[in-house]
This record gives structure tokens, sequence and C-alpha cells, in this order.
């Protein structure tokens, strides 16, 4: 796999043989002590991928230049630097109203826009890759590289054109939906089931987009809908930000045993996301409790529910009531998929930026990635597993997709 740039440097030692007691031969230079492998080392050793940050919807919200150091998220350049991220997927997030509205297309535009003037502000630190070329030639020139992944294929609006439009301008891969079933996709939060698993459009912005590189992610899908790319995907497909449903019951969102051993035999990942209610049921649980106060006390108080006051009370409300998951939670997650279906089929899919307060401790910013290579060490992960987890295994994948398409 890809090496970056960080290499360690050890002294070689000629022995002399047979040479006499009074020889001026000098004695043999001493070998440079060995780094030991922490989870510091291995971040910077390794390209690290991460396939979900939701930067783009962040500096939208509220504009924080992240090529510098930031008082709000978790993800600025200093501290992507300080965790070893190399490859941070750029999330296009686009909400579901915005294709009722017609301004779907738009506003992807718009976020990839922001993107780029993120790299035009900061061309030391950052570029854009529009193939794994250019992403492995950018992280060995020392940028983080940032690919996009457009979250909600509502911007396709019905148009192969616009697939193509997009991925030239650097969408890697599309989350076929979100919360609501699109024109594409039933989701797996919403009840109303539009398609009975994908609309016959989906099908083919599937092949599509195997014929075009782009990678298919499965993660926000219904079963039913996951279960039909299977069938119609030529090329292994993605969950960008899920995790193991074994975890929580009967939550959709995240993937069941028998789709994550379909996703392996199909050649895909999926990739853990660290959201505490992603990973705990106790801490869903409590999400959900916490949120229902909320509104309650939104809609007691007259307050508008996007204003200051009320997100004021829903971070008070947290920090007194929600239960947080821990880094071991997440861990679980990694040794549940590895046990299940190997270690080739498992990668990082944080959902930085885009889980609110509720990332579990340990791992509450893009400076914690080593804290979770430590983990995979205490739990005996070998450091070759450790890489293709960090970012080895979704290299193969988009080097697979790119191949398909080439053919």
């Amino acid at each position: 796999m890809h090496k970056k740039f960080l290499i360690l440097a050890l002294s070689s030692a000629i022995a002399a043989c047979g040479q006499p007691e009074q020889s001026n031969t000098p004695a043999p230079a001493a070998a440079a002590p060995q780094q030991a492998v922490t989870g510091q080392v291995l971040a910077q050793r390794y390209t690290l991928i991460d396939t979900h940050v939701d930067v783009p919807n962040r500096m939208e919200d509220r504009f924080e230049d992240v090529g510098l150091r930031t008082e709000h998220g978790e993800f600025d350049f200093p501290r992507a630097r300080q965790g070893g991220l190399d490859v941070p997927f750029m999330s296009i997030y686009i909400p579901p109203a915005d294709e009722d509205a017609g301004i779907a297309t738009e506003h992807a535009n718009r976020l990839i826009d922001d993107v780029e003037k993120l790299v035009a502000r900061h061309p030391d630190k950052f570029a854009i890759p529009y193939s794994l070329a250019d992403m492995q030639a950018q992280v060995d020139r020392g940028l983080i590289s940032l690919p996009m992944g457009m979250e909600n294929g509502a911007p396709i609006a019905g148009s192969i054109d616009n697939l193509h439009h997009f991925a030239e301008r650097g969408i890697r891969y599309i989350t076929l939906c979100h919360s609501k079933s699109n024109h594409i996709s039933d989701s797996s939060y919403d009840e109303h089931r539009r398609w009975n698993g994908l609309s016959e459009f989906g099908k083919k912005l599937v092949r599509e987009m195997n014929k075009t590189g782009v990678m298919v992610d499965v993660s926000h899908i219904s079963d039913d809908a996951f279960w039909q790319v299977m069938e119609v995907s030529e090329v292994p497909v993605i969950a960008s930000h899920s995790s193991a449903r074994h975890f929580t019951p009967g939550f959709e969102r995240n993937m069941s045993d028998e789709m994550i051993e379909a996703l392996a035999e199909n050649g895909g990942l999926i990739m853990i996301n660290f959201g505490s209610f992603f990973i705990s049921q106790a801490s869903k649980d409590s999400w959900e409790s916490v949120k229902a106060e909320v509104a309650g006390q939104v809609k007691a108080g007259g307050l508008d529910p996007r204003g200051e006051e009320a997100r004021a009370l829903e971070k008070a409300l947290i920090r007194e009531k929600f239960e947080y998951a821990d880094i071991s939670d997440v861990l679980d997650h990694f040794d549940h998929v590895r046990d299940l279906v190997g270690v080739d089929h498992i990668g990082i899919g944080s959902d930085y930026d885009g889980v609110g307060d509720s990332l579990p401790t340990g791992l509450k910013d893009t400076a914690s990635y080593p804290n979770l290579i430590d983990g995979l060490l205490e739990r005996g992960y070998s450091e070759a597993d450790i890489e293709k987890i960090m970012g080895g295994n979704l290299l193969r994948v988009w080097q697979q997709a790119e191949a398909y398409a080439a053919r």
C-alpha cells in the first residue's frame, strides 16, 4: 500500500572479519533505535482516509476558516495534521427538502464552490483530487487531499448528465439518499417507501456510476434498496459512515450482519461511524430522550427550532443528560466486523462535524485518530491490519471503481 513521506532511517553496520587486532578499521556504527509502534507513529506512517467529514455544511452554517485553528467543530488543518489525517472526504450534504424545492443541484454546486475556495485560500495545505493518482500525488507533496462525497443523490435530479458534471467537479462517491426517500432510493429513516428499494432511475444511476468510476454509497438507504444495489452494481460499494446493527437492534440506519457479509462478498467496505448513537444502544436511547425534551421545551417556549436559544438549550441538556459512548464501544464495532468478514472490509467514516455533540470519549475531533489506532493495537490488530483499516482498503475499492470505468 502507498506509504506516506515519513521514513524511518536505520543505520547499517558492516562487521569487520578477519582483521588483525591492531587494524585501524573503524568500529561498526551503532544502529539507530527503532521507533516504538504507537497510534501516533502509525497515523503518520500510513495514508489515513476518513470517508465522511461534514465540513462544507459546517462552513455554510457558521463560517470558520478550517485552514487555521478553529474555535468550533471537529476538523481544521492543525488538528487534522496532529491526528495524521491525509484524506478526509468532504461531505456535500443536501437536505431532503432541497429536492422538493428544486434547489438541490444548485446547493451541491455551491458547496463544491466552497471547497474550491478553501483550497484557493490555502494551496499549501489542501488540494482536490479528481482521481486516485491525484490523491496519492497530493499526499506525497504533504497536502491534505479533499475528495468529495455527495450525501444524498437529490442533486442528480433525474439526469445522468448531472452525474457526469459532479464527477468532473470532484465527487468520488454518492450516498443515494438521506433521511427521506428521494427520486433514486428509499431511506432507512423514512417509513414511506416510495419504491420498495430503488427506483428504476436509481438502478440506472448505479450502473452509470459504475461506468463513470463514482463509488456507490449504501449508507442511509433502506434494506430493500441495499439488496437491490448488491444485485445491480458490478463493482464493490461502500457504506461511507455506518456501523454494526448487532449493537443497535432495530436501527435500520446501521448494517445487519447479513448485509455486512454481502458487502464483503461484493468486495466492499463498511466505514465505522463514531457517533455515540450509532455505536451504543444506551446512547441512542439517551439521545432520543434528550431530543424529545428539547423539542418539548422549544415548543412550550415558542422558540425558533433553528435559533441560538434552541441550540443553547440543546447543548445544555446534552451536557447534563446524554449518555456518551466510549472509544471502547467504537472498537467493539471494528472487532465485530473483523470477526464477521475480516479486516479487508473495514474502514473509517467518522461523521466528524455531522453528528452534533454526540462523539464518544476519546474520539472528539480529528486529532484523535491515534487513540483509535492505539486501541486497535491493544486489541491485537497487526500493523498490516491497521494499514488496511486506515486507508488501504478504501484505496483498493477506489482503484477497482476506476479500473472498471476505464474498461
